[in-house]
């Protein structure tokens, strides 16, 4: 009998070394900047809720407590607010966590998932590490095609992934349109609605998901707390799915994934839509104002409904995104290449502050003269 070679060390399981790894936005610029202005991570540009704040001070003395291991409260938080039963909830370490967890209980090895062709990379890499293929619908004018979506699907399918509105792009798909996704779908196919920017949508054919998921027994819904309430450093995510799913997340979850100041934190921010309606507020304002000002620039924008805008840059090799990113972030303005989402000549910038917003478009207008 042949004898195995002997190994060195430890070896991950085939197919973890074709990951690539997620790589976020970046967060500093060079040195002497006097001011840096982090515009890479579509974080709200209002901070967290005031009331937020106060509810993780007031935690500070109660550090040695383990959570609750259930966010009872949190859960009821939500459901008060949008009309949900708290069954039907489970609470996050951020709503990546989420996705993984419904990656690792419904995918296997030669399963197949699909996402769109600027999807956030996060669907590819929870698809891989279960050791299941992902599979790519490609889109039409930057925006998810239902008709390739469909087309994409086959009996080795077991994970549709949508956003909707979508990050890098910020389009998004009339819900008419994600029904008829939905009815083109086998049952035992799991459409995955990531509505993680709902709250910045303001369109009357919009949908989050919230009554396909309840009137259906493969659709889930998830959303997170980094966006709209200004969280994204407490890590809360949330899922809304029918009961048959909850109880499978519940089996594979850790035992206190969210802690107690994010639950804390979470059930204020839910609280306070005082803080919610100005942030809805201040992003409608500035998205508008910059995509005019970025047309005036001739720079084209694609459409978004979410809290950030993709722009796009000449062809002239001169002004390219990578020129317009290193010319920024001297200038302390971090914005976002996404060379790996498929748009190597644009840059997604985070709507800011009033001062970040004016300052990039000043920035720009100097750039584009040079």
């Amino acid at each position: 009998m042949t004898k195995a070679p002997e190994q060195i060390r430890p070896e991950p399981r085939a197919g973890i070394m074709d990951i690539t790894a997620y790589v976020g936005g970046k967060s500093s610029a060079p040195a002497g900047v006097a001011k840096v202005h982090k515009l890479s991570s579509n974080e709200n540009p209002l901070g967290a809720s005031p009331h937020a704040i106060e509810a993780v001070q007031r935690l500070s003395h109660k550090m040695e407590y383990y959570p609750d291991g259930s966010a009872s409260r949190l859960r009821q938080a939500i459901a008060a607010t949008h009309g949900l039963n708290p069954a039907n909830i489970l609470c996050t370490n951020g709503s990546d966590e989420v996705l993984g967890l419904l990656s690792q209980s419904y995918l296997s090895p030669g399963d197949e998932a699909v996402y769109t062709e600027h999807g956030f990379m996060v669907y590819k890499i929870y698809t891989q590490a279960a050791g299941a293929t992902p599979v790519v619908a490609k889109e039409d004018a930057e925006k998810a095609s239902v008709d390739n979506i469909i087309a994409a699907v086959t009996p080795k399918t077991k994970i549709v992934f949508l956003a909707n509105p979508n990050n890098p792009t910020g389009t998004y798909l009339p819900f008419e349109e994600v029904r008829r996704l939905h009815a083109a779908l086998p049952k035992n196919v799991l459409l995955v609605l990531d509505a993680a920017y709902a709250e910045y949508v303001r369109r009357n054919d919009y949908e989050s998901g919230v009554e396909l998921v309840a009137a259906n027994e493969n659709v889930v819904m998830t959303r997170t707390f980094s966006k709209i309430h200004g969280l994204g450093g407490m890590r809360i995510g949330w899922i809304y799915a029918p009961s048959h799913i909850i109880d499978v997340l519940e089996r594979m979850r850790g035992p206190f994934n969210v802690n107690a100041a994010a639950i804390e934190a979470g059930v204020a921010a839910m609280e306070d839509r005082g803080h919610v309606e100005r942030t809805v507020a201040h992003n409608a304002k500035w998205a508008e104002w910059l995509v005019a000002e970025f047309e005036k620039l001739g720079l084209r924008v694609t459409p978004s409904v979410g809290n950030f805008l993709l722009v796009h840059f000449p062809d002239d090799g001169k002004h390219s995104a990578a020129a317009a990113d290193e010319y920024l972030t001297a200038r302390g303005y971090i914005l976002r290449r996404v060379t790996g989402y498929g748009f190597p000549n644009a840059l997604r910038m985070t709507i800011g502050t009033e001062e970040a917003n004016r300052g990039v478009v000043a920035a720009l207008t100097e750039f584009l003269k040079s």
